[in-house]
């Protein structure tokens, strides 16, 4: 109904029915999956991650051997023979 000022009044105004709603139908079954990330690391960056995991340098262990490089005292035959077993062992 409307009203157009307080001495104008319409007649009654038809009801409309109300507005019905389409019955929601479940969703069919599809074989959907969702996408998934994926990273792929450069050999640069996995390198880089290896220095990162890489015990400290013990530095007074360092310079001893140096000194005993330098001095001749540091290559023994029982030295030498270990690194060769080593290597040979490496290779095999």
């Amino acid at each position: 109904m409307q009203i157009h000022g307080p001495t104008h009044l319409h007649g009654a105004q038809p009801l409309n029915a109300p507005h019905r709603v389409a019955a929601s139908r479940a969703p069919a079954e599809t074989s959907y999956t969702a996408p998934t990330d994926t990273v792929e690391f450069s050999s640069e960056a996995n390198l880089i991650s290896q220095v990162h995991h890489l015990p400290e340098i013990r530095a007074d262990r360092v310079a001893q051997l140096r000194a005993e490089i330098a001095s001749g005292s540091y290559e023994t035959e029982d030295k030498l023979d270990a690194a060769l077993d080593r290597l040979l062992d490496e290779l095999a």
